[in-house]
């Protein structure tokens, strides 16, 4: 998968270089490339915004330096690219959104700043707005790793244990079950003795039974009544501790 991530400020996502995306960008699973937006301007100030038609506050980030920067990059590469516009208007980013996206072979992100951006690079470049969750940044760099890094994960090889990532939270619908390590008690407050047994069955129904009460207890919104199976259902009704 190759994302190119175009910002006014590429230094914010100096974090993609490191961890497990460094690695994987090492390892060329992961082609990461970030754009000054400012380089694809013509004039002597590199201006990227302008005051908005019909007036109001604050500035409107330009077209003409976003349709410069797509359409020198879409040729490096094969294939049409999907762009999305980061924005608190577009559609929620979530878990199956991210699986969507490591389908994609190329991604471009477009970072946005000021009010907005001008609706006609939408509208041109056929791009999508995408929300992170129903609040303000200062900027879309945030919001582009994010995506990014939710996604990335997805590709196969970028995370070591990928069997990890099929037992993470949402990858079913259903947050994740708790987790313990050594030492076996701390402070008074013991592993379950189940997770000590070594018995498969009985974990992992424990861990599933852990999975659907802390949803139903913090996410019910997320629990779709009609798909859950017979077990899921007698999990739930388990009085065990």
């Amino acid at each position: 998968m190759r994302v190119d991530i175009i910002s006014i400020f590429p230094e914010a996502l100096a974090a993609l270089e490191v961890s497990i995306l460094g690695r994987a960008r090492e390892r060329g699973l992961i082609d990461i490339r970030v754009w000054n937006l400012r380089d694809f301007t013509t004039d002597r100030h590199r201006q990227v915004d302008d005051v908005p038609y019909g007036g109001g506050p604050g500035m409107v980030m330009k077209p003409e330096p976003f349709f410069a920067a797509v359409e020198a990059i879409t040729p490096q590469g094969e294939g049409r690219p999907r762009i999305l516009l980061t924005s608190p208007q577009g559609r929620r980013f979530d878990q199956r959104f991210a699986e969507e996206l490591a389908q994609e072979a190329r991604l471009v992100l477009l970072c946005g700043r000021y009010e907005g951006v001008d609706e006609r690079v939408l509208a041109g470049l056929g791009g999508e707005e995408v929300s992170i969750g129903d609040y303000i940044l200062n900027g879309g760099e945030l919001a582009a790793m994010v995506i990014v890094e939710s996604t990335a994960r997805l590709v196969p090889g970028v995370v070591g244990d990928e069997h990890s990532v099929e037992a993470e939270s949402f990858t079913d619908g259903l947050l994740d079950y708790l987790h313990y390590t050594r030492p076996a008690e701390f402070r008074g407050i013991r592993v379950p003795e189940v997770l000590q047994s070594g018995h498969h069955e009985q974990i992992r129904r424990w861990r599933r039974r852990e999975q659907l009460r802390r949803t139903l207890a913090r996410r019910p919104d997320l629990i779709a009544w009609d798909r859950l199976s017979e077990e899921d259902r007698a999990l739930l009704r388990d009085d065990e501790p």
